[in-house]
């Protein structure tokens, strides 16, 4: 009955979630999550933290991601309707994230986009997601799908190896003057760019990272000097998401992120997990997901980034030995 209670709280706070208040809920959710989540509650039992300790949203301690690979992380007890897992490499391991609620996780991915871009169904939506595609399990792929339902125009869809229907869509959008929106994995971006110099000023490209193997690491910088230079465009955008979240960051091209309202991200240090590093300075990065309510809202990623104090943040590689996976990383 508690728990209950506890989640239609936390989901009448949820629905149409602008930001306000969001250390408040974020402890709303601890406390829940601490109650009823297994995995945390034993977690923070190994750290002898106990939940009436913590009083403020600094306080709370962040699960590490790797748990996502060992564990099935719910809060509460429940069927999923989906498993999100991660590309991993051959040999290692991969994130699995339960999803009790596919109907939920569409609609806070479109509220989160709709904040820096407007309505995914004002774009035309174009997928060059070839590697995600060829897997089951892809968060990215399910939001793409998602967005490009959600189109009023025809020509929206996923694009795997047909570079030349893909040419002559954008080529015909352009004309036409559609706002059209070209999600890509990087590596496939890149491709494109090199065997076609193609003007698409006025689209809006936006790279989702992904070299993982398939090309030689570029940095950031390089990466969207050769897509503007190739694409004839002033920005490129990038899109910041991994399997073990529900929410997104976006980067108009400056090469900061600004998270979606139902995430927070913060620093820690390197070499002292469980304290925060300072603003500007570069650190490991921990994320709330408020919108994680039903698995957990406290993640510490393996990601090495700067956070400023207005909430946005920059992503710079990734810790050593961490595992080399198809999210939205370049070593700069």
């Amino acid at each position: 009955m508690l728990y209950e209670q506890q989640k239609k709280h936390i989901l009448r706070q949820l629905k149409n979630f602008s930001g306000n208040g969001f250390d408040g809920l974020a402890l709303d959710i601890f406390r829940f999550q601490a109650a009823f989540n297994e995995t945390y509650s034993r977690y923070l039992s190994f750290l002898k933290i106990k939940t009436g300790d913590v009083k403020k949203a600094g306080e709370i301690p962040f699960l590490p991601i790797q748990f996502f690979k060992n564990f099935s992380i719910k809060t509460g007890t429940w069927q999923a309707e989906t498993v999100f897992t991660s590309s991993g490499t051959t040999g290692n391991s991969t994130s699995r994230h339960a999803v009790r609620d596919l109907g939920f996780y569409k609609k806070n991915t479109e509220r989160g986009f709709e904040k820096f871009y407007g309505p995914p169904s004002a774009y035309c939506v174009l997928a060059l997601l070839p590697s995600y595609l060829e897997r089951s399990g892809s968060s990215l792929v399910f939001m793409a799908d998602h967005f490009i339902r959600l189109s009023k125009y025809k020509q929206s869809g996923f694009f795997l190896n047909n570079t030349g229907e893909l040419l002559r869509v954008l080529e015909g959008l352009k004309k036409g003057k559609t706002p059209t929106l070209l999600l890509g994995v990087s590596f496939a971006l890149l491709d494109l760019a090199e065997r076609h110099s193609i003007d698409l000023q006025d689209l809006v490209i936006m790279e989702t990272g992904g070299m993982k193997g398939r090309r030689k690491e570029l940095t950031r910088n390089e990466l969207h000097a050769k897509l503007k230079a190739a694409f004839k465009v002033k920005t490129i955008h990038s899109e910041y998401g991994m399997t073990e979240l529900f929410s997104q960051a976006y980067s108009k091209g400056d090469g900061l992120f600004c998270p979606a309202p139902t995430m927070k991200v913060l620093a820690r240090e390197i070499t002292d997990p469980l304290s925060p590093q300072k603003y500007g300075r570069t650190g490991a990065l921990n994320i709330i997901d408020l919108a994680n309510f039903e698995s957990i809202s406290f993640i510490a990623t393996d990601d090495l980034g700067q956070v400023s104090e207005n909430g946005s943040f920059t992503v710079l590689g990734r810790l050593d030995n961490s595992d080399i996976r198809g999210c939205n990383l370049m070593v700069e």
